[in-house]
């Protein structure tokens, strides 16, 4: 599903050609997502100006002067930008109709949202109690130490909870884990300092060289340009079970924890 770096590269894809546009039109083919689409979207937000898109976790926000729309991709959505002419393909639920072009949502699983907030992103329920963003100055390992003081959770868990870290999904983690050279298996509270301070330092080094790939393609993911990532290339131990570590040499193990795929090599990483 896209995760933290390729809603980040969407964001950074769309934002150039939304900011400033007044939206005049949403087109909604099919309501059914994750949440209904509001019937009266459109008659909201017709007229209204773009005037920020940002991002936080794995939801797309875009600013009008009214509220927030807020975008999330689910399991396998995408936004791109079509001619207002271009035929409708299967699983194009819905248009943002802009001046000059179409800004589409995608999504075969129909596991994503559009939703309607009219205040602040961050006064909405889904946003309210979120953790810091992984990219910024309020995050590092002195916050991921004191997170993980009571929790007898596994730490590959732990840094996949909102509430402490937002968007280090399931790919990530792996990645960040080897990297730090920490087992997923730990408690999350048996790590020390300067572990905490490694593992954080990890975690913003692989959200930031999959932001710079373009995230990762695994199905469906493509940017808004329709370009697939490419960090799915330089996977250390995601998705690699059974095969030689390219650190060690050693088999990538393969277990599941939470009903997520952990891989990890019992070298670099004792747990």
């Amino acid at each position: 599903m896209p995760e933290l770096p390729e809603v980040e590269t969407t964001r950074r894809g769309v934002a150039p050609h939304l900011l400033g546009q007044p939206i005049l039109d949403i087109i909604v083919r099919e309501a059914r997502l994750r949440w209904p689409v509001l019937p009266d979207l459109a008659s909201r937000l017709r007229g209204t100006t773009i005037v920020a898109v940002e991002r936080r976790a794995k939801y797309l926000l875009l600013d009008v002067e009214l509220g927030t729309l807020i975008i999330h991709l689910g399991m396998s959505g995408s936004l791109r930008f079509v001619a207002p002419a271009t035929p409708v393909q299967k699983h194009e639920h819905v248009d943002l109709v802009l001046p000059q072009r179409l800004l589409r949502y995608r999504d075969p699983r129909r596991f994503g949202a559009i939703l309607w907030h009219p205040g602040p992103a961050a006064t909405h329920p889904l946003l309210l109690a979120l953790g810091p963003e992984p990219l910024s100055a309020d995050f590092d390992g002195a916050h991921l130490f004191h997170g993980t003081r009571r929790r007898g959770s596994a730490i590959k868990l732990a840094i996949m909870d909102n509430h402490l870290v937002v968007g280090v999904g399931n790919i990530y983690a792996n990645e960040a884990l080897f990297l730090a050279g920490i087992g997923p298996l730990r408690p999350a509270q048996s790590l020390s300092h300067a572990e905490c301070d490694r593992l954080a330092a990890s975690i913003v080094q692989v959200l930031g060289d999959a932001i710079a790939a373009g995230g990762s393609t695994l199905r469906d993911f493509v940017s808004a340009s329709g370009q697939p990532g490419y960090f799915q290339q330089s996977y250390r131990v995601y998705a690699r079970g059974d095969r030689p570590c390219h650190a060690c040499g050693e088999l990538i193990r393969h277990i599941r924890q939470g009903q997520r795929s952990s891989y990890y090599c019992p070298h670099c990483q004792p747990c």
